[in-house]
């Protein structure tokens, strides 16, 4: 038989754990499934979390599994890949969604929490990928402290990289600014000012691959040149970049949700507790924006899972007058 659920969470990042906390305090019945896939994998370490700065990622989420297992939340490994709603396009009480894992599992639930976050596409550079998350970074404020008053380097992407450099400019005065394949003309005349009001070095040509000695970056090199390595190579320890943000919304579009487009991609049209425009259906963290610290997340799990609590509560107090 189809087990049934108070609440299914896709998801068991920061985001998910949070909410599937909340809710398994709040006495409902709960399944997290989790693909085992974070964000924030690459990273040794995650700050600026009140009381977890420094903390591993991976020792966070462990801490997370084993607190929701106390109050009775089921965790699987498997991953959901369809969800239909009820057969006449209504949410019906006690019975709302079907939920299919890709083990061969169907649940049932009454309620949903979508947080599947994101995945980072970084730029085809050569080095870049192995190095991501150790000296190629995409957040100073993930990351800054800890490679402070280093030489800096930023990887332009898009004109939005201009505000990536300026912002590096904080944790470091050495700071140059590689172009790649970003044309001079599209910076505007507040960008060069900016740029030159932060000390930032605008250095034209595209970045051709990584220096690597000792397992450690130490150059960024320039296309062009007559040798076989290339043309000018720039002393760094630190490359800064943008990832293209690709959100994780395939579950969303299947049930309806309105997405709305942003710089960063598409995500969906959520109310202040994360409610989308699907009846019944919540998203938190990464889900709905590419700028959801772990810090975030955690609070938007919460946010969303109260929500549903009070929301599950009003519903059955309903039906019951209503008999």
């Amino acid at each position: 038989m189809t087990e049934k659920y108070a609440v299914v969470v896709v998801g068991g990042g920061a985001a998910g754990l949070s909410a599937a906390l909340v809710l398994g305090r709040a006495r409902q019945r709960t399944l997290v499934v989790d693909a085992g896939e974070p964000r924030n994998a690459p990273a040794a370490h995650l700050q600026g979390f009140l009381t977890r700065d420094g903390m591993p990622p991976a020792e966070f989420l462990a801490i997370g599994r084993e607190e929701i297992a106390r109050y009775g939340v089921e965790l699987v490994r498997d991953r959901v890949v369809e969800v239909e709603r009820g057969r006449d396009g209504t949410v019906e009480r006690g019975d709302d969604f079907a939920v299919v894992l890709a083990g061969g599992r169907t649940v049932r639930a009454r309620r949903l929490v979508v947080a599947t976050g994101l995945r980072d596409e970084l730029p085809a550079v050569p080095g870049l990928a192995e190095r991501f998350g150790r000296d190629v970074l995409h957040c100073p404020f993930c990351h800054g402290w800890e490679v402070r008053d280093q030489p800096f380097g930023v990887l332009g992407t898009a004109p939005t990289s201009v505000h990536q450099a300026l912002m590096v400019s904080q944790w470091s005065k050495d700071v140059r600014f590689f172009l790649h394949t970003v044309a001079e003309e599209e910076l505007s005349d507040e960008d060069l000012r900016r740029l030159a009001a932060a000390g930032v070095d605008v250095v034209p040509g595209e970045v051709a691959g990584l220096v690597i000695e000792d397992d450690r970056l130490t150059g960024v090199r320039l296309a062009g040149g007559t040798s076989s390595e290339g043309g000018t190579t720039h002393a760094r320890s630190v490359l800064f970049v943008a990832p293209h943000a690709v959100p994780q919304t395939g579950l969303l579009e299947q049930l309806g949700a309105e997405l709305h487009e942003t710089p960063f991609g598409a995500y969906p049209v959520v109310d202040a507790t994360g409610l989308t425009t699907v009846p019944g259906v919540w998203a938190a963290g990464n889900a709905i924006g590419f700028a959801e610290q772990v810090v975030h997340a955690a609070s938007g799990g919460y946010r969303a899972a109260s929500a549903i609590v009070a929301d599950l509560l009003m519903t059955d107090l309903d039906a019951t007058a209503r008999v």
